[in-house]
């Protein structure tokens, strides 16, 4: 069975594995669905060792837009979209992460893995400096990125181009759906 990760992304195999209740059967509903933040005073009470320093959180990459604006619906938009979640979970930027994994992280919070904030800054803590160090500068070869249908992408591990090579148990394959003007990780 191929492997799932909750955002298409989660670098260890325990996430991977948790995460591979993640599959096709996701309602239209949820899909656009951003997972609830917890309060600061309940993160912290819940899981004060997760909490990744502050300068990860200072070098954000720029999401894409949000808001009253629309992202395109095509693949370059899809990749490049990607390409910021890469460069965010590299940054361990829980905030983009968790925004553009958000469908996936919402229906992995629904099958009771804890919601998308918690979840990956554990991951966070499980993947190696080299392999962040990799994540922030990874591209998408977009020859090898397989449009289904006009809103759905399907990014194999094998179009992430990086200094190191990840394989599917690490990074996983992604599919991105274009949902609510823009596109997200929903498997």
């Amino acid at each position: 069975m191929r492997a799932r990760t909750m955002a298409g992304v989660a670098l260890t195999a325990c996430v991977a594995l948790a995460v591979g209740a993640c599959g096709p059967e996701k309602s239209k509903d949820d899909a656009g669905a951003k997972p609830s933040q917890p309060s600061a005073s309940t993160t912290k009470a819940q899981e004060p060792s997760v909490t990744p320093p502050t300068s990860a959180r200072t070098e954000k990459p720029s999401p894409s837009p949000t808001g009253d604006k629309s992202a395109p619906k095509t693949k370059a938009a899809a990749i490049k979209r990607y390409e910021v979640f890469l460069h965010a979970v590299g940054h361990e930027d829980i905030d983009t992460v968790c925004d553009v994994a958000g469908p996936a992280a919402k229906q992995a919070e629904d099958e009771g893995l804890g919601p998308c904030t918690s979840t990956f800054l554990v991951s966070f803590k499980m993947i190696s400096p080299a392999q962040k160090k990799a994540l922030q500068t990874a591209t998408v070869d977009p020859q090898r990125v397989v449009m289904r249908s006009p809103g759905k992408v399907e990014i194999p591990v094998g179009a992430v181009k990086a200094s190191m090579t990840f394989s599917e148990e690490e990074l996983g394959d992604s599919t991105l759906e274009y949902l609510k003007n823009d596109w997200y990780i929903t498997s």
